[in-house]
């Protein structure tokens, strides 16, 4: 075998760039590095989050590519992703990176495009919505499949509460534009709620799933890796969903369930900045104490996009509820996002220069 043909298939083995081996999370990177490109929206800083948002495109780009082809030639490894209950639900990451992209450009007043991704991400979240749980759950030939419950199985959640944030984001900004009429925005303001509702309703379920996992099968240090951070995540994006619920206009339906949307929100925001200590003292135990070795993995991504999203969770559940402490640490928090960002980041170039360099 030539030195290119090694490196490409060590390039295939390490990094799953190839159609055959792509893993099913692989759209993180997108989700990681749009909603820190929202982060820096909302802080004000115009250019840094358009250098932010041109990779995500990049990414989600070639991602897309690579996920065709893996559909059209591949089909075995990809009914096999979708039967396996440790790495199916990593396919909703291709609905969240979507949704993500969407609410970046809504946010640079891009409105157009993000109806179209909306439309992508909705259609998406409806065939994995319900697919992936028969497949992954019902369709396994893993028992029990409790066992391989993992982190992977809350971006679910994150799917869902992401259709709910582009929902009530276009309902804001479309109105009063050439692309608003009453029935649309009541459309999207429906949908907003119901996601919101269904996203919640995923949590319960996805978290309990796991702490049976915890209890009943063996959990050790290997196991708590960096997706186990979505438990945070997931309650931040559910956050940004209620936050922007209570920025539309009155409706039957919101006018029902404002309440319940403003105070959880809180709440799930409090029970979210009690997880961080709580995930951070989890991977000393796991690194530190354990001695599991720390080098780049694309799940690392799964890390960054909670940090990233809890900042946008403050920011916009400080300036939608008038509470400024709560807004004043989300924009502080951004940079603790941002950086960790820029850590990944620079592993994963490091670590891609060093599996394709000639040995």
């Amino acid at each position: 075998m030539s030195t290119a043909d090694s490196g490409l298939s060590q390039l295939h083995r390490a990094w799953g760039l190839s159609p055959s081996t792509l893993a099913p999370g692989c759209f993180a990177s997108v989700m990681a590095t749009g909603i820190v490109a929202v982060g820096a929206q909302l802080k004000g800083l115009h250019l840094l989050s358009v250098v932010l948002f041109w990779p995500a495109v990049v990414l989600y780009l070639f991602f897309i590519a690579l996920s065709l082809i893996r559909v059209v030639r591949y089909r075995d490894d990809l009914r096999a992703d979708l039967h396996n209950p440790s790495r199916a639900f990593g396919f909703f990451t291709a609905v969240a990176g979507t949704n993500v992209l969407a609410t970046a450009l809504i946010g640079l007043g891009v409105v157009q495009p993000a109806l179209v991704l909306f439309g992508i991400g909705a259609l998406l979240w409806l065939i994995l919505g319900y697919g992936i749980p028969f497949t992954a759950i019902l369709g396994s030939n893993i028992h029990p499949v409790s066992k391989e419950v993992n982190g992977t199985w809350l971006v679910w959640v994150v799917a869902s509460q992401s259709v709910a944030v582009v929902a009530s984001s276009l309902a804001i900004e479309t109105a009063n534009t050439e692309f608003s009429s009453a029935g649309f925005v009541v459309f999207l303001t429906l949908v907003a709620v119901v996601m919101w509702a269904v996203g919640l309703a995923l949590y319960v379920v996805c978290s309990v799933s796991i702490f049976v996992r915890v209890l009943r099968h063996r959990f050790g240090p290997e196991d708590l890796d960096a997706p186990y951070w979505v438990t945070m995540g997931a309650l931040a994006i559910t956050i940004v969903a209620g936050s922007r619920i209570l920025e539309l206009e009155a409706s039957p339906i919101l006018d029902a369930t404002r309440m319940v949307v403003g105070g959880s929100s809180t709440l799930l925001w409090a029970f979210a900045t009690w997880l961080i200590p709580a995930l951070v003292l989890a991977g000393a135990w796991r690194h530190l104490i354990h001695r599991v070795p720390m080098s780049y993995s694309a799940g690392l991504w799964s890390m960054v996009f909670p940090l990233g999203m809890y900042a946008v969770a403050s920011m916009f559940l400080g300036r939608s509820d008038r509470l400024p402490a709560i807004e004043w640490i989300g924009q502080h928090w951004f940079w603790i996002g941002f950086v960790v960002w820029a850590i990944v980041f620079v592993a994963m170039i490091v670590s891609f220069v060093r599996t394709v360099r000639p040995r």
